[in-house]
């Protein structure tokens, strides 16, 4: 597995926006809701940055960060927290923070303070994750064609705006549009790891992709759930 972010974070929305924010700048990223999985991550590799959010559910941020310090002391961990006192921010940096940002927090900065941890950590920003498509013909389905060498995606004369992992569970299903994947054939396909039990972050890409196919082509469905299995596209 490449060097990677890591997002801790509960709230799926938020998660979902800094996996596409990062993803975007080019950083490859694995999102975890809750401490213990956070961790079940780290076993497997050491990010090269964690941000992580305090209030989690079970496993509270700050013994989350005593572990990733204890089991990864390289890791730069940027903490995000609706806290402000100056009290919780020592605090934390004396417990082996890099960095801390108050929620609601501007997204330009975070990268920026991303980068900043990076550069402090030895670590230089990650390029983004090779697709391995270079070459391959226009995948068509429907009125959606795409494009897996230039990373486009359109929806008849649309654009369609996806994420890098968005784009490459898209394209797996259309690929094989007759075959069912389970969540553990997407997860170990596009996150390139072993898969345990991630059904969130699997279900959480599958519901964004079907909403921005929804807003281009609403009356049209794309993606069908077979119950009890997986995914496939809707013949």
């Amino acid at each position: 597995m490449q060097e990677y972010i890591l997002i801790v974070e509960d709230d799926g929305d938020i998660n979902q926006m800094l996996a596409e924010l990062l993803e975007m700048s080019g950083y490859f990223t694995v999102q975890a809701y809750s401490g213990t999985e956070a961790l079940l991550h780290v076993g497997q590799k050491a990010p090269a940055a964690v941000i992580l959010d305090l209030m989690l559910p079970g496993m509270a941020g700050e013994a989350v960060l005593a572990k990733l310090k204890e089991e990864c002391p390289d890791t730069a961990v940027i903490v995000t927290s609706a806290r402000e006192d100056v009290g919780t921010r020592i605090s934390l940096l004396r417990a082996g923070a890099d960095d801390y940002v108050t929620k609601p927090f501007d997204t330009q900065e975070l990268l920026a303070r991303l980068e900043a941890v990076l550069r402090r950590s030895g670590r230089h920003p990650l390029e983004p994750a090779s697709f391995g498509t270079e070459g391959k013909d226009a995948l068509k389905y429907k009125d959606i064609t795409m494009y897996p060498q230039d990373f486009t995606a359109f929806v008849g004369e649309e654009e369609l705006s996806l994420t890098r992992r968005e784009f490459l569970i898209l394209e797996l299903l259309m690929g094989h549009p007759g075959k069912v994947f389970t969540r553990n054939n997407i997860y170990e396909s596009v996150w390139n790891e072993e898969f345990l039990g991630e059904e969130n972050a699997v279900n959480v890409h599958i519901s964004n992709i079907r909403q921005k196919l929804g807003k281009l082509h609403p009356e049209e469905c794309y993606i069908q759930t077979v119950w009890g299995i997986g995914f496939k596209m809707k013949t």
